[in-house]
C-alpha cells in the first residue's frame, strides 16, 4: 500500500534516513513524502498505528527483484543422481561408478544407487549388500548413507547424501 491507497487516519511515519519522525494524521504524511518528490510506503499496516515510511518506491521495488535474483543464483537444489550396476560387477567397474558417485557428491547431489538382479541373482541379496558397504565405506569421506540398502522388487536401493 502506498500514498492515496493506505487507508488509516493516523499513520507512524519514517524518515528516508531511518529516523522516527513520529505519529502524524496521514494528510500530513503524504504532504511530507511530496515535498521529497518520494512515496509514503505502508511497511507494516498491522502495527497500531501502522508504520510508514517515505522512500522511492519505484527504487525500492527494484533492489527488491534485485536481492531476490541474487539469492536464486545461490540457491542450489538438490538433485538425485542415479547409479546402476549388477552384483557381479567388475573392480576397474567399480571404481568408476565410486569416482561418479564421489563427484555427484562433491556438487552437493545426493546418490540414488541401485543395484540390479537379473534371474536368479536375487536368491543372494548378500552380493548386492556386500556391494553396497563397499561403495559406503570407499565414499566415507564424501558422503553418507541417507537411506541404508534395501531390496525392492528386483532391485536394492541405497541413498547417499553429501556430507
Amino acid at each position: 500500500m502506498i500514498n492515496e491507497k493506505i487507508k488509516a487516519k493516523d499513520v507512524r511515519v519514517i524518515g528516508t534516513d531511518g529516523e522516527q519522525l513520529g505519529i502524524m494524521s496521514l494528510e500530513e504524511a503524504l504532504r511530507l513524502a511530496q515535498e521529497q518528490n518520494l512515496d509514503l510506503v505502508n511497511i507494516a499496516p498491522q502495527a497500531k498505528p501502522p508504520v510508514c515510511r517515505i522512500m522511492d518506491f519505484g527504487k525500492y521495488k527494484y533492489e527488491q527483484r534485485k536481492k531476490d535474483k541474487e539469492a536464486r543464483k545461490k540457491q542450489h537444489s538438490i538433485t538425485v543422481k542415479e547409479v546402476k550396476m549388477r552384483p557381479n560387477i567388475e573392480a576397474h567397474d567399480f571404481k568408476v561408478k565410486v569416482r561418479n558417485c564421489a563427484r555427484f557428491l562433491e556438487d552437493g547431489d545426493k546418490v540414488k544407487v541401485t543395484i540390479i538382479f537379473r534371474g536368479r541373482e536375487i536368491t543372494h541379496p548378500q552380493l548386492g549388500e556386500k556391494l553396497c558397504q563397499q561403495l559406503a565405506k570407499e565414499l566415507e569421506n564424501t558422503g553418507v548413507v541417507e537411506k541404508n540398502p534395501r531390496v525392492e522388487g528386483r532391485n536394492m536401493v541405497m541413498i547417499l547424501a553429501p556430507k
